[in-house]
């Protein structure tokens, strides 16, 4: 595999970037077309979805090595943070507050299904397909899928983590990232999808929506109110509230992440010593102090709807990772992963049928466990953008919490495996 991503057609970012950039523009373009055909197939097909799909075959087709290209890199690090700060800049924390706790219980619902998952998964598949989930030594199955937990959980320094607790072999490691994307990437496109069915899928919930909705209309009024044609003055101020924060947030991370390590080094096990951690968490923190002063009236010029393009910059950038091609290379370790999600979506609906919660919940509650602070304000904003912020703080409780799920579901996995 790694001998045909050196033969990659495109190896200039530059390009590569163009071409994801026009892919964008042609799914708004289409998207906002007021041809029939058109507003049928986005009926069926959500906008952000095809915004991840299309790069994806990027990838898939061997155009473009994902693995070399910094655009994730770059999207990750610098538009994320900043469309962080531009999305919670209008947000009324008050508001957010009052949606209760369900946001929580989900997200804790979606932690426990991977933990009971994984062992779940490996205990059923040796039934069927024992050479699946065998293995001895540093090439026992359970080592790498350690540190598929400590993804899904947490993200990637509870990852890094798993790890270094487990030291699972190269090759191992190799299949185990390679499954954690794939998995975790279908899984994000079956929550676009229930997007666009969130209606049907909360009337089957019998969920209470009106809070979600309350803050949504709430927003919109709100945008709605202080509203103007944006000036260049403005779109500047904006674009340099998001990077000044966002270079303040990088700036402040090189010290902190570095002191973590050096001097709370029990900190490092629930990923503490992260950089990409502070910036996400700094970003925020910020964004919603700057809430509170008169920097919040620039959402009136537009500061959402710059990092509303942020994020679909960042969606066709994760969407540019995935290779599905890759699931028949590792065909009996990717089942164990299908299964694992399975057990995870399956926790969650039933969670939310008892608690009669929102889909929005399950989406945004799965999400900032499995994919993380990368993109559960994606999910998040893909419900509306004043519901990124949501997605950001349960993603970080993720982070705080990943490495103690992930190690709990690893030592049920090696028990489950017979080691």
């Amino acid at each position: 595999m790694e001998e045909s991503h050196s033969e990659a057609w495109l190896t200039n970012d530059a390009v590569i970037f163009g071409i994801l950039m026009l892919m964008l523009a042609v799914i708004f373009k289409t998207a906002n077309s007021k041809h029939p055909g058109w507003k049928k197939f986005y009926s069926v097909v959500p906008m952000l979805l095809l915004c991840y799909f299309l790069p994806s075959l990027l990838n898939t087709f061997n155009l473009v090595d994902s693995e070399s290209s910094q655009i994730y890199f770059v999207a990750s690090r610098y538009l994320l943070p900043a469309c962080l700060v531009l999305l919670t800049l209008s947000i009324d924390i008050k508001e957010i507050i009052k949606l209760g706790p369900k946001a929580l219980i989900m997200f804790f619902a979606a932690s426990i299904g991977v933990i009971v998952g994984g062992p779940l998964s490996i205990l059923l598949v040796s039934w069927i397909y024992p050479d699946a989930v065998g293995g001895v030594g540093a090439d026992a199955v359970w080592r790498g899928m350690s540190t598929i937990a400590g993804s899904w959980i947490g993200g990637g320094a509870n990852q890094a983590a798993m790890y270094i607790q487990f030291q699972p072999s190269a090759e191992l490691y190799s299949v185990s990232i390679t499954v954690d994307i794939i998995v975790a990437e279908l899984c994000l496109v079956g929550l676009l999808i229930g997007i666009g069915k969130e209606k049907q899928i909360n009337k089957f919930f019998k969920a209470d929506n009106s809070a979600i909705q309350d803050l949504k209309d709430k927003m919109e009024n709100y945008s709605l109110s202080i509203a103007r044609m944006p000036s260049t003055t403005d779109l500047m101020a904006i674009l340099g509230i998001g990077f000044g924060v966002t270079g303040l947030c990088h700036f402040l991370s090189d010290y902190i992440a570095p002191f973590v390590t050096h001097h709370m080094p029990q900190l490092i096990e629930v990923g503490l010593d992260s950089k990409f951690f502070w910036i996400v968490v700094l970003s925020t923190t910020i964004g919603i102090i700057l809430s509170f002063t008169k920097l919040r009236e620039y959402e009136g010029a537009g500061a959402s709807k710059i990092g509303t393009i942020f994020i679909y910059i960042l969606v066709a950038s994760i969407g540019m990772k995935m290779d599905v091609t890759a699931i028949f290379d590792n065909l009996g370790f990717f089942i164990v992963g299908f299964i694992w999600m399975a057990i995870h979506i399956t926790i969650l609906i039933i969670t939310a049928k008892l608690i009669k919660a929102p889909f929005f919940y399950l989406a945004v509650g799965s999400t900032a466990n499995v994919g993380g602070a990368a993109s559960a304000p994606v999910v998040a904003a893909a419900f509306h953008p004043s519901l990124a912020t949501v997605g950001v703080l349960l993603a970080v409780m993720g982070y705080a919490l990943g490495t103690y799920g992930a190690l709990l579901c690893a030592y049920l996995m090696q028990i489950a495996s017979g080691g």
